[in-house]
């Protein structure tokens, strides 16, 4: 028989890792953007994107940033200076992902994803005008 006082609570639960391999970039960008995929005020911006190209584009641009893994090359800004985005869409974007880390890991590198995140969003805000006063 178990003695239940003596089973550590944390058996019990699912505990959070952190993103450590290419495997959790990859569930996190899969989730990320199932939620993104859902939300109205995001997907006009991504009609008529490939996911199946897309998503591995994603995986590779999050790993070289958390993991310093060489292989992205593309301009994240020139990327996205043609399309009609929003304070309003960046700040949803910027939510869905802090939410989506939260919900799944934590750790140092998720503080990392966070960070960079928020320097990409204020860098591409900034670059379309979009920063506030």
């Amino acid at each position: 028989m178990v003695a239940w006082s003596c089973v550590p609570f944390s058996k019990f639960i699912a505990m959070k890792k952190d993103l450590e391999t290419a495997e959790d970039v990859t569930q996190l960008v899969d989730r990320f953007y199932k939620k993104v995929a859902l939300n109205e005020l995001l997907i006009p911006f991504f009609e008529g994107l490939e996911w199946e190209a897309h998503l591995p584009k994603m995986n590779k641009f999050w790993r070289f940033l958390l993991f310093d893994e060489p292989g992205y090359t593309a301009n994240v800004t020139e990327k996205h200076l043609h399309l009609p985005l929003t304070k309003e869409a960046f700040d949803s974007w910027l939510t869905l992902f802090f939410q989506t880390l939260g919900e799944h890991f934590e750790g140092p590198k998720v503080l990392l994803a966070k960070e960079r995140a928020k320097i990409i969003a204020i860098g591409l805000k900034s670059k379309m005008n979009l920063l506030e006063n």
